[in-house]
């Protein structure tokens, strides 16, 4: 029997995002200081509250985000409704920090007079300060937001483009330039945990030497083979193309657990690299025999074994394995790594739009973002993961909404009706990569599956409200649709 969803029956079955109502309360000082943030949240869990208390948490988990306010609180309920559930939707709370935070501190930022960009530099949280506990008992690893932040304004030209929004304002142009910031920080990893990684190395059928990687992690798109590789090829100086990753056959993988929450690379990577690194330990005790040194004195370089001091004499992984299996061993090894808890990528977008105030149209004409995920082990990888959270950010910032009537029948059930963007409506991205190392892990890595979603969502809703708020607009709820912008500027 095979059983095919229709377009309509998966949207109105699978699980929704998001969902909150949120109520937010902001206070500080005209000198630009932040210092107090409250929030209040209602948790749509649909029909079946699968993720009713763990979305609402994880949102209070970055309640105040990358700032430093010394009074923070949040209350938040939970509750049920005819509607499909609401699941884990890239980011599954954080985006919703990010989302009230940055907005937050925007209108904390017009109601003063200040500039976004300064109420941002007076309240973040400074690279001295790591390891950092926000507001709500949360601990921060590592980062670097005043770095961010300055590397994005430089990067995007914010100056120049605050004196075009002026120019336009001036001349009274009916479209109007918006521009919208957000610094964030999210969690990755949650709670840490263990991965199985396991590393062999052997001679194969052509003569050259191979490598075998067997993973508990399952990509579906993230790329683990290919970081995998890399990763055992810089240990072992075996080429990339020489190693096998094995994943998913219960015959050979005995256990393994959830790819998700962006763990993969810090947790099971990790475990790959010590793996590797147990392999190299075994190598070593042979080389040394074959060269008669000490163990502590042989080095790996470039795939072969020598006494440190003494490159001109060397041994092969050939030679390692060939007296391996004359001794009866195995080079295989190991990795014996949990991580103990999450670690914290952080980062700063930009977004420009411009928008039509005669018909409320938004056109996101460049998006920024500078994200920072700790050591970066494949750089063309985070690159893809980035792009495709900022264009689920932008799709949720102006098109996305699943509605239902008064008696909760879905209204948006297929493609027709649901908004989303297509390639026309994204630009080209401008992404820059920092890298603050997380203790956490050997790799120094941390998450980057979800960071651009978290960082494009309120960046965009920030920008279209920027446009027309010399109009009087303070607020437009997400998504900020053609409708939705002309009602809050002729509501002015």
């Amino acid at each position: 029997m095979r059983y095919t969803e229709s377009r309509t029956e998966s949207m109105n079955g699978l699980g929704h995002g998001r969902g909150q109502i949120q109520d937010v309360r902001i206070g500080g000082n005209r000198d630009g200081k932040i210092t107090a943030y409250e929030m209040r949240v209602i948790q749509e869990s649909g029909a079946y509250p699968r993720f009713g208390a763990f979305l609402p948490f994880m949102t209070g988990r970055m309640l105040t985000g990358t700032y430093h306010i010394p009074n923070a609180s949040m209350k938040s309920r939970s509750v049920v409704t005819n509607t499909v559930p609401t699941l884990a939707y890239r980011g599954a709370g954080r985006p919703e920090a990010a989302a009230a935070i940055e907005r937050a501190v925007d209108m904390f930022a017009a109601e003063i007079g200040m500039d976004p960009a300064e109420v941002r530099r007076r309240n973040l949280v400074s690279q001295d300060q790591f390891p950092y506990t926000n507001g709500t008992g949360t601990v921060y690893d590592s980062g670097d937001y005043p770095g961010a932040l300055e590397k994005l304004l430089v990067v995007s030209r914010y100056d120049e483009l605050r004196a075009e929004q002026q120019t336009r304002r001036e001349s009274g142009a009916n479209v109007q330039l918006g521009l919208g910031l957000a610094v964030y920080v999210e969690i990755t990893a949650m709670s840490g945990g263990a991965e199985l990684g396991i590393v062999e190395v052997m001679s194969g059928a052509d003569g050259a030497v191979h490598a075998q990687v067997i993973t508990g992690t399952t990509p579906y798109g993230q790329g683990h083979r290919t970081t995998w590789a890399m990763l055992v090829s810089d240990r072992l100086g075996i080429p990339f193309e020489n190693i096998t990753v094995v994943h998913g056959d219960t015959d050979l993988v005995r256990s393994g657990e959830i790819t998700g929450g962006s763990r993969s690379v810090q947790i099971g990577g990790t475990n790959v690299w010590r793996a590797a690194g147990v392999v190299v330990d075994k190598a070593r005790q042979i080389a040394a025999r074959l060269l008669e040194a000490s163990v502590e004195d042989i080095v790996l370089e470039d795939g072969r074994f020598h006494v440190a001091g003494t490159p001109s004499v060397t041994r092969s992984w050939t030679d390692v394995i060939a007296t391996a299996m004359a001794m009866g061993e195995r080079l295989d090894g190991e990795g014996d790594f949990t991580q103990a808890s999450g670690t914290f990528p952080s980062g700063a977008h930009l977004a420009v739009v411009e928008v039509d105030i005669e018909t409320g149209k938004v056109n996101l004409r460049e998006m920024f973002a500078v994200d920072d995920a700790g050591c970066i082990v494949n750089t063309l990888l985070a690159e893809g993961q980035v792009h495709g959270g900022l264009a689920q950010g932008i799709g949720q910032a102006l098109y996305e909404e699943f509605i239902y009537d008064a008696d909760g029948n879905p209204l948006t059930g297929n493609f027709a009706d649901y908004g989303f963007p297509s390639a026309a409506e994204v630009p080209s991205f401008v992404t820059i990569h920092m890298e603050s190392p997380s203790p956490m892990n050997d790799l120094g890595a941390k998450g980057i599956g979800e960071s651009g979603t978290i960082g494009a969502t309120p960046a965009v809703q920030n920008a279209v409200v920027d446009a027309v708020s010399y109009l009087g607009v303070r607020h437009i709820d997400m998504p900020c649709t053609a409708e939705r912008v002309w009602q809050a500027v002729h509501s002015c």
